[in-house]
């Protein structure tokens, strides 16, 4: 399992809406299944299944509701450094519905989908249609037609952008914090990088491999390394804030060959989803971006990392001039990509402090 900056543990438990509410702070967790779901490329899913946790009680009027899309090969724990007292989400008053993507070895997935689509057969599948499919799970399972926030980081920005162009009115507000509305050309090459990393391996054997790549993951993995954070957190040697004490560079770099332990061809999956995502190519745009992003109609609040080398500050601010409702707020941070989950807790005060005075209709370039 993935042991990055962010949390990435998995776990899951079916559970029924009328179960009891968790504790705030602790998640229950809760699958939903979707007989015949057909994807953006045509493939049929005989059975689709989502994995989603929920913080907090639904109230009778089912209007409580802010829904937490996952990141790159994440589980719905990955938002729980906005969750809590003092914090952006009180689950006292709110609740949370975190969702799990296609991909991630939990929700449906190459690994654990049987044949005819098990491993590299396995469809690819959008951003799209991950909101689509959560779509059906609020309003089905759940009953909920309208959300107070979609909040989403990386992968969970991508989604948060797509229920703004796709639902214009689901949600009263829309936060997206390190993440575009359109993978462009150098991210698309960053990520071809990493598939290939893995691909080069020859055990890989087209994705059919008898036992996982070994060598590709690990090339992989310090691929991944090079891009995460920003080239002056690695001067300043600000690794040395999670790592053990007595760990030398080298061993902090070595470490990251074996970071990278689920599935090859479920990480090769979410990186496909990652790289085809453009809001522009949603039906009745016409693959015009600009269009799709002057569609957005409700209050959004646009938090680049300032040294994100997944999604540069510069594709923000070229997106957010679109958007006619936008609070462009970049996050002064040396912690590249990772800024956008809170990473430290400087990030993850600015990030609450703004959050929260937003989702309050204030000013969040005004908050404190």
């Amino acid at each position: 399992m993935n042991r990055l900056a962010l949390p990435l543990l998995l776990a899951l438990a079916p559970s029924l809406l009328r179960a009891q509410a968790a504790p705030p702070h602790r998640a229950e967790h809760r699958e939903f299944v979707v007989s015949n779901f057909t994807t953006e490329s045509g493939v049929t899913l005989p059975q689709a299944r989502i994995v989603y946790g929920t913080y907090g009680k639904l109230n009778a009027a089912r209007d409580n509701v802010v829904l937490l899309p996952s990141h790159y090969m994440a589980n719905h724990h990955g938002y729980e450094w906005l969750i809590g007292d003092g914090l952006a989400l009180d689950t006292t008053k709110l609740f949370l519905v975190a969702t799990e993507l296609f991909g991630n070895g939990a929700s449906s997935s190459p690994s654990n989908t049987p044949e005819p689509l098990h491993g590299p057969r396995f469809p690819l599948t959008t951003i799209r249609d991950n909101v689509q499919i959560v779509h059906r799970l609020l309003t089905e399972q759940l009953g909920v037609t309208h959300l107070r926030a979609v909040i989403g980081f990386s992968m969970g920005a991508q989604q948060a952008f797509q229920w703004a162009v796709s639902y214009p009115a689901f949600a009263d507000r829309i936060v997206a914090t390190s993440g575009t509305a359109k993978t462009y050309g150098h991210g698309i090459m960053r990520l071809e990088g990493q598939i290939a990393a893995i691909t080069a391996d020859p055990s890989f054997n087209n994705g059919d491999y008898a036992a996982p790549p070994k060598a590709g993951l690990e090339a992989f993995g310090m691929v991944w390394a090079a891009w995460l954070y920003s080239q002056e957190w690695w001067r300043k040697e600000l690794w040395r804030a999670s790592a053990r004490p007595g760990t030398s560079f080298d061993q902090f770099v070595q470490s990251w060959r074996t970071r990278f332990s689920a599935d090859a061809n479920n990480y090769i999956l979410q990186a496909r989803t990652w790289e085809r995502h453009d809001v522009g190519t949603t039906p009745g745009f016409s693959g015009d971006t600009e269009k799709a992003l002057r569609s957005i109609s409700v209050p959004l609040l646009y938090m680049p990392s300032e040294t994100d080398l997944y999604f540069p500050v510069g594709d923000a601010r070229y997106e957010a001039q679109f958007i006619p409702k936008v609070q462009l707020v970049p996050i002064p941070s040396l912690w590249g990509h990772p800024a956008g989950a809170g990473a430290n807790p400087e990030d993850k005060r600015f990030l609450n402090a703004k959050i929260t005075a937003f989702l309050a209709g204030g000013d969040a370039n005004r908050a404190r």
